[in-house]
């Protein structure tokens, strides 16, 4: 005797959905959602280039180191004739309309004065003091320079360590420099992408990766104390402004 069994009605149409809902995802296979799709989609095209800008600029600014350096027998006087030598160093320079603010004293010292030539095992004895005493000029027109140095030596100083010329505003250069340094990565990139036949779309990066200010240019000052007729001859020169960049572009 065979035995049946009967679902009833609604459990039975559960039944059938859900085996026909299975067979249809095997089927099927896997489902790409958005996420899938966007892992498939090929990368935007892009380039990147690098430039660079630069501007030559003249010095429009020197700075004058100079020192007054003077011996005594003892600490006391060798400063009192020091400080006498640098006033007048000083009075000199304001003559020349130089104003405070671009004096500034720099490299004051006293030093003993030692004996070395007595015995390696006895203190050395101090025979004396000297004295360094010096003023850091700065020189905002550059057409006073020559004669500005004659009369600093002239005037007492008998140590001149150099002269440093400089620009007093590159920030304006520099950023003439930033826009030429666009202008050379542009160039590069539609090169390359007119050879490859694409277009540049728009920009989506852009780094400065480095400037190039200028370095102040010492020029040593050896022989100032021989020059006592004439304006010392001195050339300024140029110095270089410059910036990196580099633009990242994607392609059309």
């Amino acid at each position: 005797m065979k035995v049946r069994y009967f679902l009833p009605v609604p459990l039975l149409r559960k039944a059938v959905l859900a085996a026909g809902l299975s067979a249809a995802l095997v089927g099927a296979g896997p489902v790409a959602g958005p996420a899938a799709a966007q892992d498939t989609a090929a990368p935007a095209g892009s380039i990147t280039m690098e430039g660079r800008g630069t501007v030559a600029v003249a010095p429009d600014m020197a700075v004058i180191s100079a020192s007054v350096v003077t011996t005594g027998d003892n600490a006391a006087d060798a400063l009192a004739g020091n400080s006498a030598a640098v006033a007048k160093v000083i009075e000199a320079i304001k003559s020349e309309g130089i104003v405070a603010k671009d004096i500034q004293t720099r490299g004051f010292g006293i030093y003993p004065r030692y004996d070395h030539t007595k015995s390696s095992g006895r203190q050395p004895d101090i025979t004396g003091y000297e004295i360094r005493n010096g003023v850091e000029v700065k020189v905002r027109d550059l057409a006073k320079l020559g004669a500005l140095l004659t009369l600093t030596v002239e005037n007492g100083a008998n140590a001149v360590d150099g002269i440093r010329f400089e620009v007093s505003d590159p920030e304006e250069k520099l950023d003439e420099a930033r826009q030429k340094a666009v202008a050379a990565a542009r160039h590069k990139a539609e090169i390359f992408a007119a050879a490859a036949g694409v277009d540049l779309g728009t920009i989506v990066s852009i780094t400065e990766t480095g400037v190039e200010m200028p370095r102040p240019v010492m020029m040593r000052a050896e022989g100032l104390m021989m020059a006592k007729a004439s304006p010392v001859p001195v050339e300024a020169g140029e110095e270089v402004i410059g910036a990196n960049v580099t633009i990242r572009w994607s392609l059309k």
